[in-house]
């Protein structure tokens, strides 16, 4: 859909490194409609490489969990100057991405100041806080979510949402795999063991110890095996190297091979050379399952953390993304925290002595997979914004100004805490 007309104005908003590549791809699939876009809002490196204006930076420093407390000071001072530019400087949309905590009362304000508001990638209100719904709800116009049972979930109550299909499949489908670096991963060993801890520092460290741990026992176990662990970045690739180094015996440190830092082709082939990949909780596992191959599902957090806070929060049955695609247990998942790795280890060994059942495994993610991949998750939220902005764009009006009054629950206003 082109927008024809003045210029649009379109506030952004990413906060992870992960929403700015997801942000990024939308400007340019809607700048290919509608050239007299002019986006600007909360960019980071992916989002100003394809035209985005920068007012805030947030991703370089993004955290998640307890970090994520270090940044609140830092949000509600930005959330503050927000308020006021969004007042100053009229924008026609809104759209934002992922990070609810900030998004949503970014959300808040847009709607007391007359913006519409696309919401791509929809809040996991399914898996713990559904009681955000409501504020979904009076805040947003347009859902745009990324799995498919999201779509009727959010119906439900109200909201206005379209399953736009996920943006990993985007890449998954463009991407070849290269067949001789899956040749040379093999090359005669059996099984190989494909270790993959995380994107994050503190992901890595909770994870990997863990990892190394169970592939130790399997070095010892099968002697052809063969471990590869691919990096997602250099300063991930560093750490891991340190804790290998720390936590590794000599036997598995001689058989294992940290391959090159991307997330791309060396990281498919690994996965696809790979008789077993031992993963940690994330999207990565959306990848591992879209290549067809059998995992387990680590994350170790904490029993403490978990049994004070997690227990009472998450509300879905599974906890890793095939098991929730699946509406059952596909995959075994370790998560949120695990005491000993003596299960994973059993887990393992036993798969990788009955082929049969990796064979079972391969069949039920593809069964999981193959009926949601939906290419195009960028062009189709690029629409969204159109359609949204089409349906709801109408001669400028002045928009009363933020103020004390917005906070009042006479005023008629979204007048929930943010």
């Amino acid at each position: 859909m082109t927008l024809a007309g003045p210029d649009i104005r379109i506030f952004i908003s990413a906060a992870e490194q992960s929403a700015d590549q997801h942000a990024a791809g939308l400007i340019e699939a809607f700048r290919q409609t509608t050239p007299n876009a002019t986006f600007i809002g909360l960019a980071g490196p992916a989002m100003r490489d394809a035209g985005c204006e920068t007012y805030y930076d947030m991703t370089t420093r993004s955290a998640m969990a307890l970090a994520a407390i270090r940044r609140v000071p830092e949000a509600l001072a930005l959330l503050r100057r927000l308020k006021r530019w969004l007042a100053d400087e009229p924008c026609d949309a809104a759209v934002l991405v992922d990070s609810p905590t900030l998004n949503l009362p970014i959300a808040k304000i847009c709607k007391r100041l007359g913006i519409p508001v696309l919401y791509y990638i929809a809040p996991q209100t399914w898996a713990w806080a559904a009681w955000r719904n409501a504020r979904i709800r009076r805040r947003v116009n347009r859902l745009a979510c990324i799995w498919p049972f999201e779509e009727n979930w959010f119906k439900a109550d109200g909201i206005p949402a379209t399953y736009v299909g996920h943006p990993a499949f985007d890449h998954l489908l463009a991407a070849d795999v290269d067949q001789a670096r899956i040749d040379e991963f093999r090359d005669g060993a059996a099984p190989v063991v494909t270790l993959l801890p995380g994107s994050r520092q503190h992901v890595v460290r909770e994870v990997l110890p863990g990892q190394l741990e169970v592939a130790q026992v399997l070095a010892k176990r099968f002697r052809r095996a063969r471990f590869i662990i691919v990096p997602a970045s250099g300063n991930i690739h560093e750490l891991i190297e340190t804790l290998v180094q720390q936590a590794a015996d000599r036997g598995l440190r001689d058989r294992l091979t940290c391959s090159s830092c991307d997330d791309g082709p060396s990281r498919a082939a690994a996965i696809r050379a790979a008789d077993l990949v031992l993963v940690a909780s994330g999207t990565i596992t959306l990848e591992v399952a879209y290549h067809g191959t059998p995992m387990i599902v680590m994350y170790n957090a904490g029993r403490w953390m978990y049994r004070l806070l997690g227990r009472w929060l998450i509300s879905t049955k599974h906890l890793s993304i095939p098991n929730i695609l699946a509406g059952r247990r596909v995959v075994p998942e370790f998560m949120p925290y695990y005491r000993s790795t003596d299960p994973i280890i059993a887990t393992a060994i036993e798969w990788l002595s009955t082929p049969r059942t990796l064979d079972r495994i391969r069949h039920d993610l593809a069964e999981v997979i193959e009926p949601i991949v939906k290419p195009g998750a960028a062009k189709n939220a690029a629409d969204q914004l159109a359609q949204m902005l089409a349906e709801t764009r109408c001669p400028p009006q002045d928009a009363a100004p933020y103020s004390e009054r917005d906070s009042n629950p006479d005023s008629g206003g979204d007048s929930d805490r943010t």
